[in-house]
């Protein structure tokens, strides 16, 4: 993907678009990469970078939902597990099993879970990652030498997926580009225009990096912006009601010595009625999330002190090695768009099923919903948008859509497997200079030549945009993150032609931000 030939596309475009889709997250994404392989024509405008929300601060799973199913939702439990089976099979580059040890220290335990795993196990049928079994203390131990050994009595393991959220988000963009859409980051959405018949018919944009502004009519326009879908929809009706009731979910990343496994821990139950997971990931220990009501959404929250402190004692309950706020690499906020509810006690209780709404100027709004069933959500949208713009009905083909990047052995590639088939292109990048072979920084993996990468193909714009999510340098070590950026900015800048006044500014810019990752 080129930004400048999407901003192109948008300049000349003299016709309506089929539909014009608001939000650059897995759901608007998703939407755009169902709707284009319909062969419908397709424009999609993020105010920031692609995932800057939501999407790239997510727990890292691709999973049915163990909670759910205990608050008896078997609906949304069986539709994440097929969907889950849908992810790996379209992007096995991306998405892997990872095996779960429920660890127990009370003697009913191993029975209780046993049963409610099968049962997940049974409903995900042809889409299963594994079998579930009951461990005896041994096999647990084996499988988790860094539990806490006082009182185990053994553990129950069963199987679900995990991905790199941003990176899987970064591939959805390219298939959506692949498929004819057009989409541009840093284009904010600034008004919703409507016609002579009351409907909103257009969209005005304007560019974030030169001030220049598009008006993109549109036969819908699809409002899926997440935590900011109420500021979307009150563009066309001051006076709409609010859908989403905001909730902000802290992670914390260690070293991956706290866990010493390649399999994931899940605490059944914390205190604040969630689940607490301690994964390995990118050769750390990530360990999340909490479920904290907040008044409204901001564009980089904040982890609030008593999440911390949660989460880390609620790991020290688990880990043989405690981890003290020192240990803490990066901690990071997202913000989850939960679909208001009457009744709802607190955040946890709420429903992780999407809503589609209409509003009465014709705005089509999609949000709610989790990572995982993405896909299906997108289909359901864009069977709603189909009918409302009467555009020619066309069959949904994302099922079997492979994702740009599929490659059956991507793990060949080593640290550069995520790309998938990109790998050789981005490792010849590496090897244009020993400049971009050398490593960033010797606590991560990441070469110079990535950045740029990152910068050619995949419309970095931004120190940060390089940093926290082509690369996740900054969701896994915040301090590594900011030794690097001196010589990260170097190579962005030459790739983007910039100044170095504004490679100053990047790193300033960057710093400032890394800080909030640090404790």
């Amino acid at each position: 993907m080129i930004r400048e030939e999407m901003v192109r596309r948008l300049r000349e475009r003299t016709k309506p678009w089929d539909m014009v889709i608001i939000g650059g997250g897995a759901t608007g994404v998703g939407v755009a990469v169902d709707a284009a392989s319909r062969g419908y024509d397709i424009a999609l405008v993020e105010q920031n970078d692609f995932g800057k929300g939501t999407s790239s601060r997510s727990t890292k799973l691709v999973h049915g939902g163990v909670r759910y199913l205990e608050q008896g939702d078997v609906a949304l439990v069986m539709e994440a597990l097929e969907e889950r089976g849908l992810m790996r099979q379209n992007a096995p580059h991306l998405v892997h099993d990872l095996a779960f040890v429920v660890p127990n220290y009370e003697w009913w335990e191993a029975t209780f879970y046993g049963v409610g795993l099968k049962l997940y196990n049974l409903l995900a049928g042809k889409y299963g990652f594994g079998p579930s079994q009951v461990l005896n203390r041994e096999e647990t131990l084996e499988r988790l030498p860094a539990i806490k050994t006082e009182g185990l009595r053994g553990g129950v393991v069963y199987y679900d997926g995990q991905f790199d959220d941003t990176r899987f988000l970064l591939h959805l963009a390219e298939t959506a580009s692949e498929q004819g859409a057009t989409l541009v980051n840093y284009m904010g959405a600034t008004a919703l225009n409507r016609g002579p018949d009351g409907f909103v018919d257009s969209v005005t944009a304007e560019d974030r990096e030169t001030g220049e502004k598009f008006h993109l009519n549109a036969k819908v326009v699809v409002n899926a912006t997440g935590v900011f879908t109420d500021t979307i929809r009150r563009m066309a009706e001051p006076e709409a009601a609010a859908m989403v009731s905001p909730s902000q979910g802290v992670h914390i990343v260690i070293d991956q010595s706290f866990l010493r496994s390649n399999s994931a821990i899940l605490v059944p139950h914390t205190s604040d009625g969630r689940v607490m997971f301690a994964l390995p990931w990118h050769g750390h220990t990530l360990v999340g999330t909490t479920d904290t009501p907040i008044p409204e959404a901001s564009i980089e929250p904040k982890p609030l002190a008593e999440e911390i402190e949660f989460l880390l004692e609620t790991s020290a309950q688990y880990l043989a090695r405690p981890p003290k706020r020192e240990d803490v690499l990066s901690t990071w906020a997202g913000i989850r768009p939960l679909v208001k509810a009457t009744g709802a006690v607190n955040t946890a209780a709420l429903s992780r099923s999407h809503a589609i709404h209409i509003d009465n100027s014709g705005l089509l709004t999609i949000t709610g919903g989790k990572w995982t069933t993405y896909r299906h959500m997108a289909e359901d949208c864009v069977n709603h948008a189909v009918t409302l713009a009467k555009l020619e009905d066309r069959p949904c083909v994302t099922k079997r859509l492979n994702l740009h990047g599929f490659h059956q052995h991507a793990t060949k590639f080593g640290s550069l497997d995520f790309y998938g088939s990109d790998a050789t292109d981005v490792e010849a990048v590496c090897q244009e200079s020993p400049e971009y072979g050398m490593l960033l920084h010797p606590a991560l993996p990441y070469k110079a030549g990535q950045v740029a990468w990152a910068a050619r193909f995949e419309m970095a714009r931004t120190l940060e945009d390089v940093l926290s999510r082509r690369l996740r340098a900054l969701t896994l070590n915040a301090r590594a993150a900011i030794v690097m950026a001196p010589t990260a900015v170097a190579i962005l800048g030459k790739e983007l032609g910039k100044s170095e006044a504004w490679a100053t500014d990047q790193v300033q810019s960057f710093r400032d931000l890394a800080k909030s990752y640090l404790l």
